[in-house]
Protein backbone atom coordinates (compact mmCIF):
# COMPACT_ATOMS: atom_id res chain seq x y z
CA UNK A 1 0.00 0.00 0.00
CA UNK A 2 1.23 3.48 -0.87
CA UNK A 3 2.01 5.64 2.11
CA UNK A 4 -0.39 8.53 1.96
CA UNK A 5 0.41 12.09 2.92
CA UNK A 6 -0.52 13.43 6.32
CA UNK A 7 -3.75 15.32 5.94
CA UNK A 8 -4.44 18.75 7.37
CA UNK A 9 -7.21 21.33 7.26
CA UNK A 10 -7.08 23.83 4.37
CA UNK A 11 -5.40 27.17 5.01
CA UNK A 12 -7.81 29.88 6.22
CA UNK A 13 -9.98 31.02 3.33
CA UNK A 14 -12.73 33.48 2.66
CA UNK A 15 -15.93 32.81 0.73
CA UNK A 16 -16.97 35.28 -1.98
CA UNK A 17 -19.70 36.49 0.35
CA UNK A 18 -20.25 35.96 4.08
CA UNK A 19 -22.06 32.70 4.83
CA UNK A 20 -24.17 31.57 7.75
CA UNK A 21 -23.65 28.12 9.22
CA UNK A 22 -27.00 27.07 7.70
CA UNK A 23 -25.94 28.19 4.21
CA UNK A 24 -22.61 26.41 4.62
CA UNK A 25 -24.41 23.20 5.66
CA UNK A 26 -26.72 23.45 2.62
CA UNK A 27 -23.75 23.93 0.28
CA UNK A 28 -22.02 20.92 1.81
CA UNK A 29 -25.10 18.70 1.60
CA UNK A 30 -25.64 19.71 -2.01
CA UNK A 31 -22.02 18.95 -2.90
CA UNK A 32 -22.04 15.51 -1.26
CA UNK A 33 -25.40 14.67 -2.88
CA UNK A 34 -24.24 15.53 -6.39
CA UNK A 35 -20.50 14.67 -6.30
CA UNK A 36 -20.87 10.90 -6.95
CA UNK A 37 -22.74 11.66 -10.20
CA UNK A 38 -19.57 13.19 -11.65
CA UNK A 39 -17.67 9.92 -11.49
CA UNK A 40 -15.58 7.95 -9.07
CA UNK A 41 -16.79 5.31 -6.65
CA UNK A 42 -19.56 5.97 -4.16
CA UNK A 43 -17.55 4.23 -1.38
CA UNK A 44 -14.67 6.65 -1.92
CA UNK A 45 -17.01 9.67 -1.87
CA UNK A 46 -18.52 8.33 1.36
CA UNK A 47 -15.06 7.86 2.87
CA UNK A 48 -14.02 11.38 1.82
CA UNK A 49 -17.17 12.84 3.36
CA UNK A 50 -16.56 10.94 6.61
CA UNK A 51 -12.92 12.09 6.62
CA UNK A 52 -13.89 15.71 5.89
CA UNK A 53 -16.36 15.71 8.78
CA UNK A 54 -14.03 13.97 11.25
CA UNK A 55 -11.07 15.30 13.19
CA UNK A 56 -7.69 14.93 11.49
CA UNK A 57 -6.60 11.72 13.25
CA UNK A 58 -9.81 9.89 12.41
CA UNK A 59 -9.87 11.47 8.95
CA UNK A 60 -6.38 10.13 8.29
CA UNK A 61 -7.43 6.63 9.38
CA UNK A 62 -10.49 6.79 7.11
CA UNK A 63 -8.59 7.81 3.97
CA UNK A 64 -5.84 5.28 4.70
CA UNK A 65 -8.25 2.38 5.15
CA UNK A 66 -10.29 3.37 2.07
CA UNK A 67 -7.14 3.35 -0.07
CA UNK A 68 -7.49 7.02 -0.97
CA UNK A 69 -4.38 8.52 -2.55
CA UNK A 70 -4.05 12.02 -1.16
CA UNK A 71 -2.61 14.39 -3.75
CA UNK A 72 -2.98 17.63 -1.79
CA UNK A 73 -2.67 17.34 1.98
CA UNK A 74 -5.78 19.44 2.60
CA UNK A 75 -7.82 16.76 0.72
CA UNK A 76 -8.85 19.12 -2.09
CA UNK A 77 -7.42 16.66 -4.64
CA UNK A 78 -7.41 12.89 -4.13
CA UNK A 79 -7.38 9.77 -6.28
CA UNK A 80 -8.59 6.22 -5.77
CA UNK A 81 -6.52 3.15 -6.58
CA UNK A 82 -8.04 3.04 -10.09
CA UNK A 83 -6.81 6.56 -10.80
CA UNK A 84 -10.18 8.33 -10.61
CA UNK A 85 -9.84 11.91 -9.41
CA UNK A 86 -11.86 13.39 -6.54
CA UNK A 87 -11.86 17.14 -6.04
CA UNK A 88 -13.23 18.63 -2.85
CA UNK A 89 -14.08 22.31 -2.45
CA UNK A 90 -12.65 23.98 0.65
CA UNK A 91 -16.14 24.65 2.00
CA UNK A 92 -16.69 20.94 2.72
CA UNK A 93 -13.34 20.72 4.54
CA UNK A 94 -13.31 23.79 6.77
CA UNK A 95 -15.24 26.92 7.62
CA UNK A 96 -14.54 30.23 5.89
CA UNK A 97 -13.10 33.11 7.89
CA UNK A 98 -16.17 35.17 7.03
CA UNK A 99 -18.73 32.77 8.53
CA UNK A 100 -21.55 34.72 10.17
CA UNK A 101 -23.94 33.69 12.90
CA UNK A 102 -27.40 32.59 11.89
CA UNK A 103 -29.73 35.38 12.94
Amino acid sequence: MKSSKKIRKPKPWKHSQPLTRTQLRQMRDEFWDTAPHYGGQKEIWDALRAAAEADLTLGQAIVDSAGVIVQSTDLTTCYDERGAKYELPKYVLSEPTNLIRDS
